[in-house]
């Protein structure tokens, strides 16, 4: 195992209590218990504080600190724990498609693993809307927890789809070729620190689970319960307890964030 990952803190945080093995079986619980278990958020961009990359600070910040973080700091903390555990697994970059009427740039970070004879989509970064177990890119649809999710193909790329009201929605777009940790690190910076990028623009904490989806963006929280919403605007001081209180992240004392101020 990697001396540089501490497998044992990891474990605990996300609780994860199967056996650590190259299997799919473990495959599928570890993804679980990390997507349920840390949050997709972005509060150190909307404090003004960098994103860094690197395994220790990940650690620090995810693990540790009990943090959560957006598709890179969670992929690559996940792409870690694989690799430490004799999974082939590697990184791909992705162009998200949801809700986007334009073609968007490469800031979305995924994994294959190729396990068993099979390539597998494994993702614990797309927040609300994201997985909670690997898909497999040959096509099969998944079934998890309520919802449907399928790899399809798109001419040489493939697009990760989700099943709903009766057609299949594009979430985002890859091509399953592998990329390093320096392409992260240039879609990274543009992500945290473009002023148009959406991260920079809008506060978000997001925590998928087998029951309910939390999501709030700026004020506006929204727990999804299969096809029933139940959402409503917060007022500015509800804003920090919910983010403790729902999603579990241990928010420093006189956070302020730049979108709700404007």
């Amino acid at each position: 195992m990697s001396a540089d990952l501490d497998l044992g803190a990891y474990v605990a945080r996300t609780g994860f209590g199967g056996a650590l093995a190259p299997t799919l079986e473990a495959l599928r619980a570890l993804h679980f218990a990390h997507a349920t278990s840390i949050p997709f958020e972005n509060l150190d961009i909307q404090m003004g504080l960098p994103i860094r990359l690197d395994l220790a600070s990940l650690q620090a910040k995810l693990v540790r600190r009990r943090r959560g973080g957006y598709c890179f700091e969670h992929n690559t903390l996940f792409l870690a724990v694989l690799r430490a555990l004799g999974f082939d697994a590697a990184a791909c970059e992705a162009r998200v498609r949801l809700g986007a009427s334009e073609v968007l740039p490469r800031t979305h970070m995924l994994l294959l693993v190729r396990l068993e004879g099979r390539v597998w989509l494994a993702d614990v970064g797309f927040g609300g809307e994201g997985l909670l177990g690997p898909v497999p890119l040959d096509g099969e649809p998944q079934s998890q927890f309520g919802g449907v999710q399928r790899v399809a193909a798109d001419g040489d790329a493939r697009v990760l789809q989700s099943f709903r009201d009766g057609v299949w929605t594009d979430l985002y777009a890859f091509r399953p070729e592998p990329r390093f940790p320096v392409d992260f690190e240039v879609a990274n910076h543009y992500t945290a620190t473009h002023p148009e990028s959406r991260f920079v623009r809008t506060l978000t904490a997001q925590l998928p689970g087998p029951e309910a989806r939390r999501i709030l963006r700026n004020r506006a929280y929204a727990e999804i319960y299969g096809d029933r919403v139940e959402g409503r605007e917060l007022a500015p001081e509800e804003v920090v307890p919910i983010l403790r209180e729902s999603f579990g992240i241990d928010v420093p004392e006189g956070a302020r964030f730049r979108a709700l101020e404007g």
